[in-house]
């Protein structure tokens, strides 16, 4: 753990050759799931260079992954136009950017006994993979700072999604000092300032989803009316993807599984089914996992599957990358980004 004295600074990372990423994958990525590496990403580029937009979701731990390297230049450069992630990505992306220097790497995560996960719980680090948050310096630092504006909302009658919450701790720099990263890798930064939603379901299952409940138990706030829940999310997600696939199509590129992928995805059958109203299907279509597809499970839902629920159609560039995320999906965004 970093000394509580230790100046907040960061050093600029060297910027990263993305032309020069791009020339390797295209002079080494031929087969398996290198070649789909390769063609899933230049699926992405022809989809954006004819016109279209990209809709992202995001599960897992990415944001503790430090994906905010390359997601938010993509965001910055309009590669990307809104998100869908858990609440766990939206939270862990900004308790990396105020807390990175007390985090701890445990890299023989693999090794370890019961009673050294037992010691790690008792020094109020949370393991996750061979990276450990800080609670204190991470989770309490920022749940401090959101009772402010959680409670300035529920005192002026007000509401609002998650990740508009967020915005305001960074739009008014309530967290800025706080920085131990080079803000331009942060990917929820990166996205406030280009004012792109993050359609955040599940909030519930977060860290801080979990603290409002707490303090809605304790008194400390009357109802649970200053967020606005998943159904909300889901309608505003209706009025976003009718604005923006009336001029373009939406492509679809989805990091893992679970409710990030599962929610956003259904938007379009909701439309067209429920709603009884006219709109394009995801014009493109990529996953990354982690499993091979098997039955019963998320991994079985192969593209093939989402043409019968009316999601994407038969001619839908499709993609399965079964690889791990956390070195995929960089190598794809640097090939975009190297795209001249």
């Amino acid at each position: 753990m970093a000394d509580k004295n230790h100046k907040k600074s960061f050093t600029t990372k060297k910027p990263t050759d993305f032309k020069a990423v791009k020339r390797f994958i295209d002079n080494n990525f031929f087969h398996f799931n290198a070649a789909v590496v390769k063609s899933a990403s230049e699926a992405y580029l022809k989809h954006l260079n004819s016109g279209g937009k990209m809709f992202l979701t995001l599960a897992g731990a990415m944001s503790t992954a430090e994906i905010g390297i390359t997601l938010a230049e993509m965001i910055r450069k309009d590669k990307v136009h809104a998100i869908c992630c858990t609440g766990a990505n939206l939270e862990e992306d900004i308790f990396n950017l105020v807390a990175h220097d007390c985090y701890k790497k445990v890299p023989d995560y693999r090794y370890l006994s019961r009673d050294d996960e037992e010691k790690l719980l008792k020094n109020n680090f949370n393991r996750v993979t061979d990276t450990c948050i800080p609670e204190e310096e991470a989770m309490r630092k920022v749940e401090e700072k959101l009772y402010v504006v959680w409670g300035r909302a529920e005192k002026e009658g007000k509401r609002f999604f998650p990740y508009e919450y967020i915005y305001q701790l960074i739009r008014e720099e309530r967290l800025k000092k706080e920085y131990q990263i080079d803000p331009k890798n942060s990917w929820v930064i990166a996205a406030c300032q280009k004012n792109i939603p993050i359609f955040t379901a599940g909030w519930e299952d977060s860290t801080l989803g979990n603290e409002f409940v707490a303090e809605k138990i304790r008194g400390r706030f009357k109802s649970f009316n200053p967020i606005r829940g998943g159904l909300e999310v889901m309608e505003d997600l209706i009025g976003w993807y009718k604005k923006n696939s009336k001029d373009s199509s939406i492509g679809f590129f989805q990091i893992g599984g679970g409710i990030s992928g599962d929610f956003p995805i259904c938007v379009v059958p909701l439309i067209q089914q429920d709603l009884m109203e006219n709109c394009r299907l995801w014009g493109y279509f990529c996953q990354i996992s982690n499993c091979t597809t098997s039955y019963g499970s998320y991994s079985g839902a192969v593209p093939n599957e989402k043409i019968t629920w009316g999601k994407i159609g038969k001619n839908t560039p499709q993609f399965v990358i079964e690889s791990d995320a956390s070195i995929v999906a960089p190598l794809i965004f640097a090939y975009i980004l190297g795209y001249k």
